[in-house]
């Protein structure tokens, strides 16, 4: 590691930190209904919505009309996005005249961008219109981001409740989460980016002449022209960090330069597709009364975070050891990169490529900037891990926070456990069916994601599409399940994806993994916004302090870690004993 590149990883955690309080507060003023200085530019807008859509903004719902209010909003959107891109080749905005998608690809292309999780087994470029990039998946890189925060904050509507039987009204946490938060952030963004060289156009494919031949190697033709893929590009790119979505309008995602044109962008994006999350902790904190609980919370989420970002990129500037019993000189300094370069992006550098790997899987963003199948052993464990923290290390916007909460809940109720009392949290009692929905959420994602991986290598099916075999092949399996299980989005590359049994079983990974959170979420806060607040007593465990915050890394840690070390030590852990003996 060097100074220089430590340097911008401390400069990222300021500028985080700075932007978590204005921000929370604002958005906590958005959903307690409070002028928030967009009322008179969205209110008529708004306004208009909701009689557009038939809704009653004034109609609070209970947990199970909220739940089928986010189960209708969601499938319809599945079905829209489906069809879209079976159409597409007859509709406008299709310059390249690209035709449908294949019917497999395309039911996990839409569960994919419904469910935020933004898996991609296409290249944008040759397989999606404009009108497909924008109606389709931009859309629904607002809607589905806002359907996570409308969720956590039917959460917090619960925990702070005292004996009440609604948790808000659905359609309205969805219009003011998108016209008051994510609409003004993305414009904002997606401005700064076009000044920095973000394509956005509605211009057919550009020519350019080389001024250097290249030749193909596949059919040994002596290349004079590049097609340069353009599009609508910045629109897209705001809200899918903003968002925590991740899909790119482009194959190669932020390593880009048409997403990504240099440091200042890949810069912003980091910071994008953190803030969200980051600041909901504070809104939590504001909404329940009591800004500590958010601030311990948003604690434990950096320990774990800083500590993964700092240690992928030790691993990453050790380089390969196989390439130093070599005898050639990998180590870094401030005169030369050193470490494992490989699949890195050379404008960015090792320390912003681990910082970006880290920052995206911790979220549910999987926009990369740089190829993780390429990363070392151990570089490439600390972002699988992070996924397999339930994406709770911030986590995607509102979903993240909301995972967190249920680890909360645990180590509450271990706590308690502990002491011999009835465990609490905020004032209310943490009973038995609470802790069964906590249950269900967190052993339902590792028995998907294992579950899935272990039919993948059990079958020719799926061993088929693996491009290097041993230890790494199964990485990449895991990787891919722990991405859609997690509603992440990230590929590990090398793994052919696009084929009917990988986007049948990951489109039920993505679709189980969504909505088999959020309705015990719901769950647990109908139940938690029935039950009557009662004041802390001698016994009752102050959540608030650095004690709980120990407490609740090591909750996290000791069930999301260990679950997953059978597997990973068959894959990346494995891995790296055979390139540290010389295999």
């Amino acid at each position: 590691m060097t100074q220089n590149g430590v340097l911008q990883i401390v400069l990222y955690g300021v500028a985080l930190l700075a932007l978590v309080k204005p921000l929370g507060a604002y958005m906590a003023r958005v959903y307690l209904g409070q002028a928030c200085g967009l009322d008179r530019v969205f209110g008529p807008l708004e306004r208009q919505f909701y009689r557009l859509l038939g809704a009653q903004s004034q109609r609070e719902m209970d947990w199970k009309t909220y739940a089928v209010a986010v189960m209708a909003f969601n499938i319809l959107g599945i079905v829209a996005l489906f069809l879209l891109q079976c159409a597409q080749g007859h509709l406008p905005f299709n310059p390249q005249q690209v035709g449908a998608v294949r019917a497999d690809s395309a039911l996990n292309t839409a569960i994919s961008f419904v469910t935020n999780t933004n898996w991609q087994n296409y290249s944008g470029e040759t397989t999606m219109s404009y009108l497909t990039q924008m109606l389709g998946m931009t859309v629904q890189n607002f809607l589905s981001a806002a359907t996570g925060m409308a969720v956590l904050v039917a959460l917090i509507r619960g925990i702070a409740g005292n004996r009440v039987t609604d948790l808000g009204n659905f359609w309205v946490d969805l219009t003011r989460t998108t016209l008051y938060i994510l609409l003004p952030l993305s414009l904002i963004l997606a401005l700064v980016l076009v000044s920095q060289g973000v394509v956005q156009t509605f211009s057919p494919y550009a020519d350019a002449h080389l001024i250097s031949p290249v030749t193909d190697p596949s059919t040994g033709r002596v290349l004079h022209d590049q097609t340069l893929a353009l599009g609508p590009a910045a629109s897209q790119v705001a809200i899918k960090h903003l968002g925590a979505n991740g899909g790119g309008f482009f194959n190669a995602n932020a390593s880009h330069p048409f997403e990504n044109p240099n440091p200042i962008t890949d810069f912003l994006l980091v910071l994008a597709q953190t803030v969200i999350a980051a600041a909901l902790t504070y809104t939590f904190g504001r909404m329940v009364g009591d800004t500590r609980q958010g601030w311990t919370i948003l604690a434990a989420m950096l320990i774990v975070l800083s500590t993964a970002i700092f240690a992928s990129y030790a691993f990453e500037s050790a380089g390969n050891s196989s390439l130093q019993a070599a005898g050639v000189d990998i180590a870094a300094s401030n005169q030369q990169a050193g470490g494992n370069l490989e699949g890195k992006e050379q404008r960015f550098g090792i320390a912003r490529s681990a910082l970006f790997a880290t920052t995206t899987t911790a979220t549910s963003c999987g926009a990369v900037d740089s190829l993780h199948d390429s990363f070392t052993p151990l570089g490439g464990l600390i972002p699988t891990l992070l996924m397999q923290l339930s994406e709770t290390i911030l986590g995607g916007v509102g979903s993240g926070l909301y995972g967190m909460l249920a680890f909360v809940l645990l180590a509450v109720f271990i706590a308690g456990l502990m002491v011999g009392r009835t465990p609490e949290y905020l004032g209310k009692k943490i009973e038995s069916f609470e802790m069964k929905m906590v249950a269900l959420i967190v052993l339902l994602m590792p028995f998907i994601v294992l579950g899935a991986t272990a039919l993948a290598l059990a079958i020719p099916a799926g061993t088929d599409s693996i491009s290097n075999p041993g230890p790494h092949g199964l990485s990449q399996v895991l990787y891919a399940f722990s991405s859609m299980g997690n509603n992440n989005g990230s590929a590990f590359a090398g793994l052919n994806a696009n084929t009917p049994f990988y986007n049948l079983l990951g489109a039920a990974t993505m679709f189980v993994g969504r909505f088999g959170v959020i309705l015990p979420v719901l769950a647990i806060a109908g139940s938690l916004a029935g039950k009557h607040r009662v004041p802390p007593g001698p016994g009752t465990l102050p959540t608030h302090t650095p004690l709980f915050v120990g407490l609740l890394i090591g909750t996290l840690l000791g069930i999301g870690a260990l679950t997953f070390f059978p597997a990973l030590a068959l894959g990346p852990i494995a891995e790296f004993l055979q390139v540290s003996a010389g295999g």
